[in-house]
This record gives C-alpha cells, structure tokens and sequence, in this order.
C-alpha cells in the first residue's frame, strides 16, 4: 500500500513521540515536534532527524498536524490544545499510572478509559487509541514493510470509522497492520497490566527481546483481558 505522505503532528517527544517521530520520517513524512519545555529543547532530535522535522509549540504542532499523536504523561492530558484540533484524527499513546498522574476516580472505579478522558477533552476531535501497548524500543525494531510475513500487528480503537481508517493507513505506513478493538470504550482491553500490553510484544521472559505479534495472537490477548476489579 503506498500511503500520501502527511504532516505529522506530536505533542510531547519523549521515547514513543520520539520513535514516532523517527518511524514517520523514515516513511516519508514530515513531523512537528513538541514538549512541556519548548522548541529549543528538541533541537538535537530535529537535527537527527534531519530536514523532514522541525520544532515547534504544541499548539503549533497540533495546528500544522493533518494527524496529531499525543504523548504526553496522563495527568497532563488538559493541557492538549483544543481549538487547533478540532476535526482532526488525534491518536492518543496515553496509560494510567496513579504513581505518576495521581488518583483518577473515575479510572479507579473504571467508568471510563484513558482514550475516553481525551476525547471528552477534545470534543470536535477523533480521538484514536494506539501504541499505548508497545514498548518503543519494539516500536521501532517490529517495524515491517507491508506484505511482510514478519509483520507485527497493532490495536486501535475509536468512535469514528473514518478517523480509524486514516489512523490505520497512517500506522501501516510506520510498518504495521492494525487490527480494530471497537469503540474507545473498548480500548481497556489493551491497557495497562492487561494481557494485551507491552509484554505481548516481548518475547516470553525476556522483556528486552522483541517478538512479532499477529492478529491471532493479539486477538487471543484482548479476549483475555480482565477488569482490574476482576483480577483480585
């Protein structure tokens, strides 16, 4: 499949922003780039990466986007720009660390999900969930042309059919097949700790080696995933 290259747009540029970033250019995609801490930050990236990639303010990122990752820590997630997202498909990287983003009641009693939370957040955008269960030094070594028998393959889920065929070229793109989860209220199957996370793409007992995942695989773990409260 050849995809149109695209403007990508992330905010945030940590270690799955970054990979992203990296997989995205190798595609032929340009990349806008942006942190918590400004442009100039990111300079040596962008240097990496090289004339496909600049720096920018989130809101400039989310502006220039024609798709926009967020990957940020959860407990920033109010702080995603709304109005220069509005009708974009959004692909959000996020999980629930209560550690790191303290307690999210309405997370702890599981009446909503990560992705639900954004969305609600960006309510003129099409928020999509994926690589949220990936490691990202994976990310970027399962990384595969289409058609090959290698290939690994990803779970996105959304509210939109439209916004998740564009985050599904764009993924396929990157290296990968996607395989649709459902609504974003589905999107706990693969979540933090569940059966679908980023050990699935680990080999068994060695979390540093990589292992290719299929749609079988992958489709055996979302069926095994529990509730949190389920799992006492």
């Amino acid at each position: 499949m050849t995809t149109t290259p695209i403007t990508l747009g992330l905010i945030g540029a940590g270690n799955i922003g970054g990979t992203l970033a990296r997989l995205a250019v190798a595609a032929g995609h340009d990349v806008v780039l942006s942190n918590s801490r400004g442009p100039e930050t990111l300079a040596d990236l962008v240097e990496e990466l090289g004339p496909k990639a600049r720096a920018a303010t989130a809101a400039e990122a989310a502006a220039a986007g024609d798709v926009v990752v967020v990957t940020v820590p959860l407990k920033s997630y109010r702080d995603v720009p709304v109005e220069p997202l509005a009708g974009k498909v959004v692909i959000d990287t996020n999980n629930y660390y209560p550690e790191r983003d303290g307690q999210i009641a309405e997370l702890d009693d599981e009446s909503t999900t990560t992705s639900e939370l954004l969305q609600a957040h960006l309510p003129e955008s099409h928020v999509v969930k994926a690589f949220n269960n990936i490691y990202f030094e994976h990310l970027l070594t399962l990384a595969r042309p289409a058609g090959s028998p290698e290939r690994s393959v990803l779970a996105i889920a959304g509210d939109d059919d439209a916004a998740k065929k564009t985050a599904g070229d764009f993924i396929d793109s990157l290296g990968y097949d996607t395989h649709d989860v459902g609504p974003l209220a589905e999107g706990w199957r693969y979540q933090r700790d569940t059966a679908a996370y980023a050990g699935l793409y680990s080999t068994e007992g060695d979390f540093t080696t990589p292992r290719q995942v299929n749609a079988e695989l992958l489709t055996v773990r979302l069926g095994a995933a529990k509730r949190y409260r389920d799992e006492a």
